[in-house]
C-alpha cells in the first residue's frame, strides 16, 4: 500500500492509497482544502469537524446535481450557502443539546 502526504487546514496527514495514486490523492486533498477554506470564509470558524461535514455535504450535493445534469447557477450557489449556514446552526444546536444531556 502506498501513502500520500497531504495537508488540510494546515495539518499534515499521511493517507494510504493504491500504488500510483499518490499524486491524485494529493491533488484531491488540495481541492478539498480549498473548498473547506471557502466554506470557512462563508460560515466562519465553526471547528474542523463541522467544516468538513458541511464541505462533504456541499460536494455530495454538487455530485448529485452533476449526475442529474443540473447546471450550477449563481443563485443556486447563494441558496446553497444559505442552506449550509442553516445546517451549521442546526448541527451546533444539536451538539449543544447533546452536551447538556451529559
Amino acid at each position: 500500500m502506498a501513502k500520500a502526504d497531504i495537508t488540510l487546514r494546515g495539518r499534515s496527514f499521511s493517507i494510504a492509497c493504491a500504488p500510483g495514486q499518490e499524486m491524485r490523492v494529493q491533488r484531491l486533498a488540495e481541492q478539498l482544502d480549498a473548498r473547506v477554506g471557502q466554506i470557512a470564509d462563508a460560515v466562519g470558524d465553526i471547528g474542523d469537524e463541522r467544516l468538513l461535514l458541511i464541505t462533504a455535504l456541499a460536494l455530495l450535493d454538487e455530485l448529485d446535481s452533476a449526475k442529474r445534469g443540473v447546471s450550477a447557477r449563481p443563485d443556486t450557489e447563494a441558496r446553497a450557502v444559505e442552506l449550509l449556514l442553516t445546517m451549521a446552526s442546526r448541527v451546533e444546536a444539536l451538539v449543544a443539546r447533546l452536551e447538556n444531556e451529559r
